[in-house]
């Protein structure tokens, strides 16, 4: 990704981006949480890291999680159309089990 797309995807110049690049200048804090984001890291992840910290292993809902909030919203609607049919099955059977007693 080009400097000129990073750096509108944050809301900053290419020329800022640049002066990170280079140790110049360092993002504010929010940048470089929209950074962290965007990496699929938390704040504090990405913290750990510029400290050379070791980062804690996430758990794998904490990694799928991660992955789902990147991905465009049509891919999000598959993931979340069988999760609902699963959902309404287990509903309908718990209703089921309710009517048998």
């Amino acid at each position: 990704m080009s400097q000129r797309a990073f750096g509108k995807l944050l809301g900053v110049s290419a020329t800022a981006v640049q002066m990170w690049e280079k140790g110049v200048k360092v993002p504010d804090t929010e940048n470089l949480a929209q950074i962290a984001a965007r990496a699929g890291y938390t704040f504090e992840e990405l913290l750990c890291c510029l400290e050379g910290k070791p980062v804690s292993e996430a758990s794998d809902l904490s990694l799928i999680l991660r992955q789902i909030n990147h991905l465009p919203l049509s891919q999000v609607a598959q993931i979340v159309q069988p999760g609902a049919a699963r959902l309404a099955a287990a509903a309908e059977a718990l209703g089921d089990e309710a009517k048998a007693s």
